[in-house]
């Protein structure tokens, strides 16, 4: 890490209190090299990926309206408790899980957290959950007017009214969907690919030519763990899904797979970033923006770092920094 993106870091990890409302009183870094996602600017690349991020926890070390974007927790119908535990497991360069979408529901989200982000200055990504069409219909519908700057559509919930599969893995069924939900709002709309897919082009295509704005890719892939001392899965889920380092070369060769059907989308990436090196690698695979996931349960800090070194590596490439400043992909 440079001596610059040290002393940011610095400047982020100030202790505020929980209740803090306003960022006057911050030293902000000055971003200098921005990008642009569905017609919405972000003051840089880089954002939290859903599930990931709390603010209670995570705004206590950096300004969260420093980043580019913060993506919140899937936000569903009515609170949903989750799966039961154990929830984790460790696995070589990542983890599994199968936490569920916890959740305390859109109403309490209306109230509670949208509200304290925007009075912090941030830029929000809603993450919508559901178990049905239905489901994602009502939290749309409650969000359409809130003051969330996007909307991340999570079509890789199992889904009720598709016989519990992933409604993210049928393409005809992932458009029915977002065709529905872009009647219920104005908001830019992600949608968020599942890879555990034989084709990612089909579903990705199904939902930018149903109504998405852009697309975030990759969620997690499923996965395992046994404990050998019993002989049976360490999570109680049996399932769950893999993130971390391992996933890093899949999640991006979905990245330039999707880039290369659909030139003119923007998309944001997700999987195994931990580094300004490893956003980097995004950008250049095609994507617009990219989104910190399970570092940041390690590092909390992890999201505001990537940031500011990737801020650093834009420095000695204009002409990547300004195809983002313009819309535009380096693919």
């Amino acid at each position: 890490m440079g001596k610059a993106v040290k002393i940011r870091m610095e400047k982020t990890k100030m202790t505020r209190s929980k209740e803090h409302t306003s960022m006057n009183e911050l030293d902000l870094h000055k971003w200098r090299y921005q990008t642009v996602v569905a017609g919405v600017r972000w003051k840089n690349p880089v954002g939290t990926a859903s599930g990931t991020f709390q603010l209670d926890a995570c705004g206590d070390y950096y300004d969260v309206s420093g980043l580019g974007a913060i993506c919140t927790k899937g936000v569903s119908p009515v609170p949903w408790e989750g799966n039961p535990g154990p929830r984790t497991a460790e696995s070589p360069a990542g983890m599994v899980n199968a936490v569920g979408l916890q959740n305390p529901g859109v109403d309490h989200y209306l109230v509670d957290e949208l509200p304290r982000l925007k009075r912090l200055g941030a830029m929000v990504i809603t993450n919508v959950a559901g178990h049905s069409d239905d489901d994602y219909a009502q939290v749309v519908g409650k969000l359409a007017d809130s003051d969330a700057d996007m909307l991340e559509i999570n079509v890789s919930c199992p889904n009720v009214s598709h016989g519990g599969m992933s409604v993210g893995t049928d393409p005809v069924a992932l458009g029915r969907l977002i065709a529905r939900l872009r009647k219920l709002t104005d908001k830019p709309m992600i949608v968020k690919l599942t890879p555990n897919v034989t084709d990612i082009v089909a579903p990705a295509r199904a939902a930018v030519e149903s109504g998405a704005d852009a697309l975030s890719l990759i969620n997690t892939l499923v996965g395992m763990r046994i404990d050998i001392v019993t002989g049976e899965p360490i999570i109680a889920n049996t399932t769950g899904g893999v993130s971390g380092p391992a996933i890093l070369p899949i999640a991006l060769g979905f990245v330039w797979r999707v880039r290369q059907a659909l030139p003119q989308v923007p998309i944001i990436g997700i999987g195994g970033i931990d580094s300004g090196e490893k956003a980097l690698e995004y950008l250049y695979a095609g994507a617009n923006a990219v989104e910190v996931g399970a570092a940041a349960l390690s590092d909390p800090t992890a999201p505001m770092r990537v940031a500011c070194e990737l801020d650093e590596l834009l420095e000695t490439r204009p002409e990547l920094a300004r195809c983002l400043a313009e819309g535009r992909t380096w693919r």
